[in-house]
């Protein structure tokens, strides 16, 4: 009796660890119901009927999965035949749309060479049309009709960039355009505009468009640079820049007027052009010497001349007149003969020397000024050459020869200092030469009244 009770005891041990182990493994899959918690069994009756009651759940549940489980490998058996079902009908659908793809290109090649059998001729035209359209666009952009007639260039580049035929309309409006240029090339005209001032502000202004060459407005150059008139922040020399006035002012007939034929290129060059003023700042201090030099020897020479020919006027006046004068060089000689009538003739001849010495003297004080000034300014020129070629010559030793422009200011004074030089030499040389024959004429003239007084007087003795 003991023996049996002692296997029923482990066999519902070995029972209740094997049912509750299942129980335990469900009870942690299963989330939504939680197994209740019972007190522990108080005989081995209870405690058997417990592992029962949970082989019955455990079967039950397992039956739940498993009829679960094929009904999902069901739907997913459906799933996978209508997805091959699906893949068979799109497969059969793309060999016929390749077989249609194909016979399209086949269409479309031969569309395309029926397409340019039949343009022959117009698909040249049609490049021809496209480049015109491109060229005049340029041209137009940079023209300066577009001051006045602007956004024509917008059209011809669309032309230019049309990969298709262009219309009949698109060839007339080219046609136009062209036409129109070329006629507003000929034209005077006048006419509204926006300027650009050198400072920046905008104005607007009465302008004057002479065909494709100039625009002028208020006696002033105009340039045309990114769609905008604009004034030349430095115009040109005074020569070229005053015969605008007379052509804004005039209303018919003909006028003079500085033209660019470059359409612009030259206006550019004189702009650089320095002027006068400039030029003597590139000669630097030996030009500023020279030019000082040159002034003062100028006055001199002019005040001299001025003493000479006053001179020269009044011996002329008193060698027509009866009455001696001492305001005069030659009245001053004959007031000597006349002081001294009595004395012998070599005592006369000595005293109209020294008379006719002290008036040559008069005559030619500092002529020898302006000689050495006219002879100093070309050697002060060729100093301002030698100076600036070994300022040229520092500026190749530093930064090579390949910029000219960083050798133009030493050759510039180099050219400036020697042009100064002569300019002011070769006037002084002149005026030198002038004065010295002036004043040589009126000492002859001293001379030979001096010489028939002592002849006289050698004649009466």
């Amino acid at each position: 009796m003991k023996r049996s009770l002692s296997l029923v005891l482990g066999g519902s041990l070995v029972l209740a660890l094997l049912g509750g182990a299942p129980l335990a493994a469900s009870a942690q899959e299963d989330s939504k119901a939680a197994a209740p918690v019972q007190p522990a069994a108080a005989t081995l009756d209870e405690l058997l009927e417990r592992v029962r009651q949970g082989w019955n759940a455990e079967r039950a549940e397992n039956r739940r999965r498993e009829s679960a489980f094929r009904s999902k490998r069901d739907h997913q058996k459906q799933l996978l035949a209508d997805a091959k079902a699906t893949l068979r009908v799109e497969e059969d659908r793309s060999q016929k749309l390749e077989k249609v793809f194909e016979q399209n290109e086949i269409r479309i090649a031969q569309l395309n060479k029926t397409l340019e059998d039949r343009l022959g001729n117009l698909g040249e035209l049609f490049g021809v049309v496209r480049q015109v359209a491109g060229d005049t666009a340029g041209k137009l952009e940079n023209s300066l009709v577009s001051s006045q007639l602007p956004g024509r260039e917008d059209f011809l580049i669309s032309l230019g960039k049309a990969k298709s035929l262009p219309s009949i309309e698109s060839l007339e409006k080219l046609w136009y355009t062209l036409h129109e240029h070329a006629t507003e090339q000929g034209k005077i005209t006048r006419f509204r505009a926006t300027v650009v001032t050198p400072d920046g502000n905008e104005s607007e202004q009465d302008v004057i468009r002479i065909g494709d060459f100039n625009v002028i407005s208020g006696g002033k150059y105009l340039v045309w640079e990114n769609g905008k008139l604009r004034e030349l922040p430095r115009q040109p020399a005074g020569s070229v820049l005053s015969t605008l006035s007379g052509f804004e002012s005039a209303t018919s007939g003909i006028t003079r007027l500085a033209l660019d034929p470059s359409r612009g290129t030259l206006l550019s060059l004189l702009v650089q052009t320095p002027d006068a003023i400039e030029r003597v700042h590139q000669g630097g201090m030996v030009g500023y010497a020279i030019i000082v030099l040159g002034i003062m020897a100028g006055i001199l020479g002019l005040v001299r001349l001025a003493v000479v020919s006053i001179a020269s006027r009044k011996v002329a006046a008193q060698k027509k007149s009866d009455s001696i004068s001492d305001g005069n060089p030659l009245g001053r000689v004959l007031a000597v003969w006349e002081e001294n009538k009595e004395v012998d003739v070599e005592t006369l001849e000595l005293k109209l020397d020294e008379v006719i010495m002290r008036e040559s003297s008069k005559l030619e004080r500092l002529l020898w000024a302006i000689k050495v000034v006219s002879v100093l300014s070309p050697l002060m020129g060729l100093l301002g050459t030698v100076t600036g070629m070994i300022q040229t010559f520092q500026a190749i030793m530093l930064y090579g020869a390949g910029d000219p422009k960083l050798m133009a200011g030493g050759i510039s004074q180099a050219l400036v200092t020697t042009m100064l030089g002569l300019i002011v030499a070769i006037p002084l040389v002149f005026l030198h030469a002038w004065l010295a024959s002036s004043s040589r004429g009126v000492v002859e003239v001293l001379e030979e009244q001096a010489a028939g007084i002592v002849a006289r007087r050698a004649e009466a003795s």
